[in-house]
């Protein structure tokens, strides 16, 4: 169940060997995750992969659900979902343009993040995300429902 008002967003701790993607925001001047808002109808899986790609150019397949932080902002509840990801394809951000949302975009040392990241909460997310648990594989589950069924004895 949603909290009324919550604003809902997604995001994903992008590893590859020895080094996890981060992205900075000019307006808070912060170090974070690539993350952002559902849109309206939205699945936070669909939401996550999308943002990434939006803030980063980066292609992601989305890995283990890791725990979701619950926080306020400008008194207003928020929940951000995470995973943990890999790139698919090229992971080069060289060619990142800044925006307003994003001014940098980085591949940082994972021994070196935690003392980038500007909030606590990011770096229990990727001590989590960093922690033999998550390292395991998943496979997608496709679950399909029929417009229109047969009866069981045909």
């Amino acid at each position: 169940m949603v909290p009324a008002g919550e604003v809902r967003a997604a995001g994903a701790v992008v590893l590859r060997p020895r080094q996890v993607l981060l992205v900075h925001r000019a307006r808070y001047d912060d170090w974070s995750f690539p993350k952002g808002k559902l849109d309206r109808g939205e699945h936070r899986t669909a939401a996550a992969v999308r943002e990434v790609e939006e803030e980063t150019g980066v292609r992601i397949r989305l890995g283990v659900p890791l725990t979701r932080q619950r926080y306020l902002v400008g008194g207003r509840p928020k929940s951000v979902d995470y995973w943990v990801a890999r790139p698919l394809g090229s992971d080069d951000v060289e060619a990142f343009v800044p925006n307003a949302e994003i001014d940098r975009v980085a591949w940082v040392d994972r021994d070196a993040a935690p003392g980038l990241l500007s909030y606590d909460r990011d770096r229990d997310v990727l001590a989590e995300a960093l922690a033999p648990a998550a390292r395991k594989r998943t496979e997608a589950l496709v679950v399909v429902r029929h417009a229109a069924a047969r009866a069981r004895r045909t």
